[in-house]
């Protein structure tokens, strides 16, 4: 019997349904200068204002003056592509200086730019462990998809180890061979649920059982830390990280991915990683407005801490209307719903009737059952609408038969 690849598709796509995992993108502009105001084309004619409450670019530097006019400015100046692959292409002087940049903003001796944070963390974490013969890596639970699929591609061992769970961590240490290269992976905030992992606690059992740190760093940078370094600056750990990582595409608002470390570590990926070695480079607009967004914030820290402060001002909000909003240190505010279909359908009563996009997260991004909308108010969101956005969500908890909890 010959193959039926359409059935095959399409059994994979009604599985999706099914499940309530079905993901639908929305047709979207943002309006330049007025985050978190955009335009959404999804479901009807033409654009109608919505307000965003779940974009990535945490600090809005996607629409700063300064990011723009640099932008702008490499743009004119040296045209729109970078050329290549940096080994073909060559180095655009914005490369070098971005890395340069991203070195001294972390306290290491170099830095190395890919296109993504996915690919920065893919490409790095398999590299590393094939450098180091029979290497096994220790990575936490909760672990970016990025951060798996490294590990998975670098064939190497691996111990997974309950989320923070510093005396499990150390039994499987303890259970290698001394000789054995180790290597701990994991993030410092854990982007679904808002919460930190213990670095100097972690660091202490790498130096314990000499194992090599690699910390991922992409919902922290530009966010914690009086320069923008991240958590490990904020908690004075950065010294102590072998590897950190980052993103320029969330709190930077922009594109791309890095590493820092020591000048050899950086110089082993730049020298052996194919998802480095084979890839054109960042344009040289998108790295010229990283530049200006990093040393921006490294000498403002107004937007970070206006953006804790809405974020602390709607975990309060929700709170005393009694929506189920979960406990989180960090600028990520999660509400708990725990079914697909309904965090779907929430969401599609949001943008439709209320012009308020926020996205369901569903399963694989979270386990099953652990559903949410994942909000991520910036410096510019109001009180007036964070009012409107519980009144709205209030109502259709309510509409939708759902529980609130308990008055205190």
């Amino acid at each position: 019997m010959r193959v039926n690849y359409d059935q095959i598709f399409d059994q994979a796509i009604d599985r999706l349904h099914t499940e309530g995992r079905y993901r639908v993108f929305i047709d979207i502009l943002r309006n330049k200068g007025a985050y978190p105001n955009a335009r959404c084309f999804h479901g009807h004619n033409g654009p109608k204002p919505i307000t965003v409450w779940c974009s990535n670019d945490y600090l809005a530097m996607g629409q700063h003056p300064k990011v723009i006019d640099a932008m702008e400015e490499a743009l004119h100046d040296v045209g729109a592509g970078s050329g290549g692959t940096r080994n073909i292409g060559g180095n655009t002087h914005y490369h070098v200086e971005l890395e340069a940049e991203l070195a001294g903003l972390h306290g290491k001796e170099g830095a190395l730019l890919f296109t993504s944070g996915y690919v920065s963390n893919d490409a790095t974490l398999s590299t590393m462990a094939k450098l180091l013969p029979g290497c096994v890596i220790f990575s936490d639970e909760l672990n970016h998809a990025s951060m798996i699929a490294g590990i998975r591609n670098s064939g190497c061992e691996k111990r997974v180890f309950r989320h923070n769970d510093m005396a499990y961590l150390e039994e499987l240490l303890a259970a290698e061979d001394e000789e054995t290269p180790k290597l701990i992976a994991f993030e410092s905030v854990y982007s679904m649920d808002g919460d930190v992992a213990p670095i100097h606690d972690i660091c202490d059992l790498a130096e314990k059982y000499n194992a090599l740190t690699y910390i991922d760093e992409v919902h922290a940078v530009g966010m914690y830390g009086d320069h923008g370094g991240g958590i490990s600056e904020r908690d004075r750990a950065a010294h102590r990280i072998d590897i950190i990582e980052g993103t320029l595409g969330k709190a930077f608002g922009v594109m791309g991915g890095y590493i820092a470390a020591d000048r050899k570590v950086v110089d082993c990926i730049r020298s052996y990683a194919p998802g480095f070695i084979f890839t054109t480079s960042l344009s040289p607009a998108l790295v010229a407005g990283v530049l200006a967004a990093v040393k921006h914030l490294k000498e403002s820290s107004e937007e970070r801490e206006a953006q804790q402060r809405n974020a602390a001002l709607l975990k309060t909000k929700m709170a005393d209307a009694r929506l189920p909003v979960m406990q989180s240190e960090t600028h990520i505010v999660p509400l708990m719903v725990g079914d697909p279909v309904r965090a779907k359908k929430i969401s599609d009563i949001l943008l439709a009737e209320y012009g308020a996009y926020v996205q369901p997260i569903n399963f694989p991004t979270v386990p099953r059952g652990t559903e949410r909308l994942r909000f991520t108010p910036g410096p510019a969101h109001t009180e007036e609408m964070m009012d409107e956005l519980v009144e709205a969500l209030v109502e259709i908890w309510d509409r939708m038969d759902l529980e609130l909890r308990k008055a205190a």
